[in-house]
Parts: C-alpha cells; structure tokens; sequence
C-alpha cells in the first residue's frame, strides 16, 4: 500500500564541516521540511541518509565540498545509490539578504540543486585515480621542503668561515650537497666549545649543513621513490594518453587528477575544454556581435599542462609547426596561435582519456 509520503519528492542539501555535517530538506515546491546536524563519520552518513528518507522519495542530494569535507559522504552516499550533485558556489544574493548559518547553507544547496544551477557529477574519489592524486599531492609538497632544504643549505654555505666556504662555493648543487653529508664537525657538543668563538662557528656551520644535506637527500629518494610509483599507475591507467606527443607520465596525471575516475562525468568534448579554462566564452554586448573572449575560469593546472604541450608541439611537431606557419601567415599572433592550439590539444587528450570501468 502506497503511502502519502511515498508520493512526496523531496531534495536535500549538506553543509559539511571537519566534525559535522549540516543537513536540510526541502519538497518540489521548495519549501524547509526539516534540518538537522549529524556527526561526520560512518554512522553519521548513514543516520543522514535515513533522515532524509524520512520526509519522502529522496530524488537526489546536494553535498558542499565534494573534494575536500564532504568526501566521505558523498563517496558513501553514491555508493548507497543515492544521486549526489557537488555544489559549492553558495547562493550570494540569499546571503547577502538572508544571512549566514549552516542551516541557511544547507537549504540554499538543497535550492541549488533543486532550480538545477548546480548539476556537477562529484568525483567518485575511490580508485586508481584518486591514489594518483594523493601521490602527486605528496610528492609536490617533498619537492617544496627538498627546495627549502637546499636554500638553507646554500644560504648558510655562502655565509660559512671562508675555510669552508672556499671549499664549497664553486662546487654544483648534488656534489655540494654530497660534500655536506660527508662534513665532521668538531664536536656534536657546541657548549663544549663555548670559549673558542671561532671554533664554535666552524663547528656549528658543519654541523647545520650536514644536517640539511641529509634532509635533502632523504626528500630525494622520497621523491624518486614516488615518481617511480605515479609513472607505473599513470601508465596502468591511461596507456593511450601517454602515447601523445608531448604527454608524458607528469602531464598525463594531471589531466588525471583533472578528470577524476569517474571519467563518464564529463560528457562531451566540449566540457572537458571548459572544465580546462580553454572554451571561449562570448561576450557580445549592444552592437557587438559574436565577439568572444579568453576563459579564466577552470583547472588552471590542467590549462598549464595543455600550454606545455603547446610549446613542446610547436618546437618539435611538424603538423604543430607548419599549422602556426599558416595561422601566422594569416595575420594571428603567436599567442592567439597558442589559444587555438589549446582548444585542439583539448579535443584529443579528451578522446583518449581512460574509459569508466563499470
């Protein structure tokens, strides 16, 4: 027997935060069923999705942050199947007269996804993809701390008693740092060497840049250790991108991390350009026609990977070379030259990103 709630369709909306998640119902109409605050963890989830479904026939769920706090729920809520759509533009004009709150946040994503402004399908963060992701995450902040490391070093060098610094200066950066880790200082005691200023001095310096040369080389095995592991699964994942001229292993994650492992989000060819900042946008007004202008907007990091394709390309691609020959002869500069190019790029690294494996 059918009952009345079972006719009632009902949207919800998730304000997530580190330790809770805010939620909120709303019906067709949009109008405020119910909100209410949960815990964010595993029993959390489930107690949220067993709320919601209180009110009605859940059509569909609209979770903040997709990337970041509201992970978790949304990997778990897809996997109850449930239809999650990744909001996380809030609504400024209801904020701005309205106010903020979690509830108020909540409800204006439940709004969002019920006027349809936001219908992003969230990554599903939960395969090879995901891994790569976090590998790259990891080694970019080891190549920060490996850079830092060897400023100090280099910093503390040019600044040594000259007995060091003349043994040091002219030497390259992996010999200098090899030299460092092989330096003895006096003393690991420098107290003891209190009442010899100078010898202190020598002592110390020795001591600091060992110290930083271990760190470095430490970070460099780290880093080589983690791009052996991204080359293998970006050569799993995507055989066929890393097979285009100018995508190697590096810029073939990063159109990766870009697209997610749920590639079949990103419908079209169109989408994947503008999800890469490079689709022109219009921006016709009064007497101007079919005017465009460049895209701002997008994974700037992916736009980044298709310009150095573009370089690469236009220095050692033939097709590339004697395409910027013909647009250059036809008036266009050599940056107008790269935008176009871009686009093109776009269309195939799109057409060989890795299918959804169901």
């Amino acid at each position: 027997m059918t009952t009345l709630i079972d006719d009632v369709t009902v949207i919800g909306g998730v304000d997530t935060h580190k330790h809770t998640h805010y939620a909120a119902v709303i019906d067709a109409h949009g109008r405020l069923l119910g909100h209410q605050q949960f815990p964010a963890t595993s029993p959390g989830y489930g107690a949220l999705r067993s709320w919601m479904r209180g009110y009605g026939h859940l059509a569909s769920i609209g979770v903040e942050s997709t990337g970041s706090y509201g992970a978790a729920l949304a990997r778990e809520l897809t996997r109850q199947g449930e239809q999650v759509v990744e909001v996380n533009r809030p609504n400024r004009i209801a904020r701005r007269m309205d106010g903020k709150s979690d509830r108020l946040d909540a409800e204006q994503i439940a709004r969002a996804v019920l006027g349809e402004t936001s219908t992003a399908i969230p990554k599903s963060k939960s395969g090879m993809i995901e891994v790569i992701r976090t590998l790259r995450v990891t080694r970019s902040s080891a190549v920060k701390s490996r850079t830092q490391a060897f400023n100090a070093l280099s910093g503390i060098m040019i600044g040594a008693p000259s007995t060091l610094r003349d043994e040091l200066v002219d030497l390259t950066k992996r010999t200098l740092v090899n030299r460092c880790l092989r330096l003895r200082p006096e003393t690991e005691d420098l107290l003891s060497l209190a009442t010899a200023p100078e010898r202190m001095h020598l002592a110390g310096t020795k001591l600091a840049l060992r110290d930083l040369a271990r760190r470095w080389k430490a970070l460099d095995d780290e880093i080589k250790q983690l791009s052996a592991q991204i080359d293998a699964l970006v050569t799993n994942a995507a055989p066929d991108l890393i097979q285009l001229h100018g995508v190697g292993t590096e810029i073939a994650g990063q159109f990766l991390v870009t697209v997610g492992d749920n590639t079949d989000r990103i419908r079209t060819e169109a989408a994947f350009a503008k999800l890469c900042g490079v689709a022109p946008q219009p921006a016709s007004s009064g007497r101007t026609t079919g005017r465009h202008r460049l895209s701002r907007s997008g994974d700037r990091a992916a736009n980044s990977a298709l310009y150095i394709i573009a370089i690469v390309r236009m220095r050692r691609h033939e097709p590339t070379r004697a395409y910027v020959e013909r647009r250059t002869a036809e008036g266009l500069s050599k940056r107008e030259i790269i935008r176009c190019l871009k686009r093109y790029i776009a269309r195939e690294i799109y057409a060989n990103l890795p299918q959804t494996r169901t």
